[in-house]
């Protein structure tokens, strides 16, 4: 159990949950003559070389940070170096790929990178770099295409059981009962839901209660990515014990008790715990910051204990006349004192497990976050299994009263057709 100082910053953005790479703002093309944000150029090499980034920010910090970064790199390097902040990274990405004029490096997520190794548009390039034993193995995973690691992670973010402690005391529970198991789990959701509060809300969507399917054991792919297990009697268990909590009145979705997602339904004390990402905390300290609460990791279901995880790496183009000089800045960019920075200046969880104990003592509140990369699992990066996962959202939304197994059937269609499409 990790206790945080009273906490966040409360946006629609954050409230879709999984790390949206949309950007906040800034110029629309690579070749802006103003981008929206600029990294002061080194001298250059005498050969002319230049990088382009592009990113997709989640706010000023963020920007600043990285802009930082790449000039620090440019000074050293000699190599000039401008960061662009796209108002819609993937739609921009997919015109520069198309143009074969991309950025040399920029933000990639992971339901977008099947596409673009299938169509040639990525380099290649993470099993080069000195670090690459370095971060976390989940996270490889993440970004490995048929057994090539293609680009680097550049930070995470994992879901984890925040919990109010004036309310966990109010209802005469301590330390020992911070819930370790599904049982557990419930006994606190019961002893914590009042007539204006309920024990425990989470967004109604597989990015939360996946977290429950992977806790029975189950998930959406397996594990070698081949076949659909969405309708597993594993997966079966795990939505139906999440019914029964949301039939009984024990828990509740956002939407439920008028709020708009797990850290504002949280933070106004209409739940008592939630399931949230460790950006809540960034959310609770700028809008609730009277909550005192701490942070456990989810606790085990009947095949263990299981989370979610959210990243994106560092893609370099195939098409980057760049390369070398684009490598070196992903490594300086990935290094762990770089990380630390980024941690500290806008709220991410490094990539690379060198990163970690320097993480756990600046961020304390945060560990359980980081801790919980031991078991966690990444989304479906097969091609098209994104609007599979859109499409069952939409049916979760309507758990409550949903027939579990025709609703996994649905899934599990729609999955192994992406399945099958892509092999």
């Amino acid at each position: 159990m990790r206790r945080t100082a009273r906490s966040t910053t409360l946006t629609a953005l954050i409230a879709g949950g999984a790390l949206a790479l949309t950007a906040c703002g800034g110029g629309s093309s690579f070749d802006d003559d103003e981008p929206a944000g600029t990294a002061e150029p080194g001298t250059g090499d005498g050969t002319g070389a230049s990088l382009t980034l592009l990113i997709g920010s989640s706010g000023d910090a963020e920007t600043d940070a990285v802009n930082a970064a790449v000039a620090a790199w440019s000074e050293q390097s000699g190599i000039a170096a401008s960061v662009n902040v796209a108002s819609d990274l993937n739609q921009e990405l997919a015109q520069g790929f198309a143009a074969a004029s991309p950025p040399d490096v920029f933000y990639a997520s992971t339901d977008q990178l099947a596409g673009w190794v299938a169509n040639g548009s990525l380099h290649p390039y993470a099993s080069e770099l000195a670090s690459a034993d370095d971060f976390y193995p989940s996270l490889q995973e993440n970004f490995t295409v048929d057994g090539e690691f293609y680009c680097a992670p550049k930070d995470f973010s994992t879901l984890a059981l925040v919990i109010n402690e004036d309310a966990w005391t109010e209802a005469g529970l301590t330390e020992a009962d911070v819930p370790t198991d599904w049982d557990s789990l419930r006994s606190a959701a019961e002893a914590l839901t009042t007539g204006d509060q309920v024990g425990l809300a989470f967004g109604p969507e597989y990015q939360r209660v996946g977290t429950f399917m992977a806790q029975a054991g189950g998930g959406l792919v397996s594990e070698d990515g081949t076949e659909a297990i969405a309708d597993s009697p594993e997966n079966i268990e795990a939505l139906t014990f999440v019914q029964s909590m949301l039939t009984d009145g024990i828990a509740a979705f956002p939407s439920d008790i008028d709020t708009g997602w797990g850290g504002e339904a949280f933070g106004s004390g209409r739940a008592a715990m939630t399931i949230e990402g460790n950006w809540i905390t960034g959310a609770l300290r700028n809008d609730f910051p009277d909550v005192s609460y701490l942070v456990a990791p989810l606790p085990a279901g009947p095949a263990g204990q299981g989370t979610l995880q959210f990243t994106n790496c560092w893609g370099i183009a195939a098409d980057s006349s760049n390369q070398e000089a684009a490598i070196d800045l992903v490594e300086f960019l990935t290094a762990t004192e770089q990380q630390a920075e980024f941690a500290e200046a806008f709220g991410v969880m490094p990539s690379v497990e060198s990163a970690g104990d320097d993480f756990r003592s600046t961020f304390p509140e945060q560990a359980a976050f980081l801790d919980s990369a031991e078991f966690a699992v990444g989304m479906p990066t097969v091609q098209g299994a994104s609007d599979v996962i859109a499409d069952f959202n939409g049916q979760i939304e309507g758990l409550r009263t949903a027939d579990v197994e025709a609703m996994l059937q649905s899934v599990q269609t729609n999955m192994q057709a992406v399945l099958d499409s892509a092999g």
